[in-house]
């Protein structure tokens, strides 16, 4: 069973699809097999890999209600990992879930069915969240090994923590007792103001979770790779963001085994 990272935060805008393209290459790059699921009906993880959702006849949309087999759905992007797109579909698939007992399951029964659909096992699959705690975020969760949290440090976001924190619990204790929460990852991150590093500080103070280093910092790069199509590994490999990106991965990939 490959390893399971979902990226989640319930506040939009605060880089958890570049994280998740990010560390997808980033993990490409040494040497592991890759699946990256869009489980955002606004599709900006797929948008973001040079897919157009727009033409996409399948996604994860069928996936999530058992219609299609999950390996019919995956797509290759030109960074390296393989994609399970998103479409306008999944705007509605949170209510035809709503009617099916297990829908917390969907996607991890369909994870489970990957290894028998393609040809080589994936190392990893890293699954970006929508911006809510909805049925998509809460399958995300259920289907996960470890959760990372991206955080822009402001003090919204920084609410938002608290928010995801206590729908985690109820995860663990009903539907994903293994779930284990890596810690918050600071995205957008400007160490010249006071407030920043105060957001980082009452994090861990409140919550009692990791703050992972390098922070992300913020620029103007990683605004300019979705445009492209490829992640900013590809389009500025040598910024910093980039080679913090890099450092992460490789914990992730220790910690995979």
């Amino acid at each position: 069973m490959a390893h399971v990272l979902a990226v989640a935060n319930q506040k939009g805008g605060v880089a958890k699809t570049t994280t998740v393209a990010s560390l997808g290459v980033a993990l490409q790059e040494l040497g592991r097999r890759v699946l990256l699921v869009d489980l955002d009906p606004q599709a900006c993880l797929t948008f973001s890999l040079g897919v157009d959702p727009d033409t996409l006849a399948i996604s994860v949309h069928e996936v999530l209600l058992g219609d299609l087999a999950i390996g019919d759905a995956i797509v290759a992007t030109a960074d390296g990992p393989s994609l399970l797109p998103a479409t306008i579909d999944l705007a509605t698939t949170e209510s035809m879930l709503l009617t099916r007992t297990g829908r917390e399951y969907a996607l991890r029964t369909a994870l489970t069915d990957l290894s028998s659909t393609v040809d080589e096992p994936f190392d990893h699959v890293i699954i970006d969240c929508p911006p809510s705690l909805g049925v998509l975020t809460i399958n995300g969760l259920t289907a996960a090994t470890d959760l990372l949290i991206p955080l822009q440090c402001e003090t919204l976001s920084h609410r938002g923590v608290g928010q995801l924190l206590n729908t985690v619990k109820d995860i663990q204790r009903m539907t994903n007792p293994g779930l284990h929460v890596l810690g918050v990852l600071p995205t957008l991150y400007d160490a010249r103001t006071l407030h920043s590093r105060d957001v980082l500080d009452d994090v861990t103070d409140r919550y009692g979770i990791s703050v992972l280093d390098p922070p992300i910092g913020r620029s103007v790069r990683f605004a300019e790779a979705p445009a492209a199509g490829r992640s900013v590994l590809a389009t500025a490999g040598r910024t910093k963001g980039a080679q913090a990106y890099r450092q992460h991965a490789e914990r992730i990939a220790a910690r995979a085994g």
